[in-house]
């Protein structure tokens, strides 16, 4: 049985996305509050592995994540992209008449504006967990309020559902990440098989620096699929670039690995996997 450390609870859309991703394998969650927990569960259990969200099609990167990623020493072997669908939920004996507060994580406010904005009655109120807007409405019987969540976060409260796919955006997607003690990488994905890198390194502050780059990982016909860029702290207008590469030649993607290191400082295989699929 693997045991997978996520942020967030039961319902919560990490949950959905281990569910998804593992799909029939058992699995044990490790609820977290925060992902610094995540990857500390992985840091002194090595069998742990952990799921957590690097970026939404929407709201952009999530940045911190980036830093907790490298810094960690974790690596990254695999990725999930999974549809985000937001329901309106509440105590089975409320309604729409009955409701005057909304509770959800800020986020997910934020992907519903257009749906709240013709809710003027609801106040919408922050917290910290979709997941737990929810369970915190069952648990203390809140009447008049309601959460924004997955329905299925909603069904496992015991909650009404009002409205599903309340979302201003329906293309809302967020990318997960796989990542494990690099010692059990081996046992999470066959190398020879994967198709997708992510990399970090920073640059000499020159010009043409990061063109340089870019153009021989063109030449070694590496698709570049993401690119983020992070300040070095006390190292003023020096920057981490965060690249996201596929390639269907694990021996040309070396190579030009090979060939970008004289150009680069400090460059780091953050991980090599397959390229995720996309579930709704």
């Amino acid at each position: 049985m693997k045991r997978v450390a996520i942020q967030g609870q039961a319902g919560s859309f990490h949950d959905i996305a281990v569910q998804h991703y593992f799909g029939q394998e058992q699995v044990q969650l490790i609820y977290c509050a925060t992902f610094e927990m995540v990857f500390e569960n992985i840091k002194r259990d090595p069998t742990v592995i952990g799921m957590v969200a690097i970026e939404n099609t929407i709201a952009g990167s999530l940045l911190h994540n980036y830093e907790l990623l490298r810094d960690s020493g974790v690596t990254v072997v695999g990725e999930h992209k999974l549809h985000i669908q937001h329901a309106i939920c509440c105590l089975p004996d409320d309604s729409w008449d009955t409701l005057r507060e909304v509770h959800s994580h800020p986020v997910a406010l934020m992907q519903c504006r257009q749906f709240l904005a013709n809710r003027p009655e609801l106040r919408a109120v922050e917290a910290e967990d979709t997941a737990g807007a929810a369970e915190y409405i069952a648990q203390h019987q809140c009447r008049g309020t309601a959460a924004i969540c997955h329905a299925e976060a909603a069904r496992m409260n015991g909650l009404k559902v009002l409205e599903d796919a309340i979302e201003d955006n329906k293309h809302n997607f967020t990318r997960f990440l796989v990542v494990c003690d690099p010692r059990k990488a081996d046992f999470m994905r066959p190398l020879d098989k994967t198709d997708k890198a992510s990399l970090v390194f920073s640059l000499p502050h020159e010009e043409g620096s990061l063109s340089k780059v870019l153009t021989i990982l063109s030449f070694y016909n590496i698709n570049l699929t993401k690119i983020q860029s992070l300040p070095i702290i006390g190292q003023e207008w020096e920057y981490l670039f965060y690249v996201d590469v596929t390639y269907n030649n694990l021996i040309r993607y070396r190579q030009s690995i090979d060939a970008i290191i004289p150009l680069t400082r400090e460059l780091k295989i953050l991980g090599e996997y397959n390229n995720g699929k996309q579930t709704r």
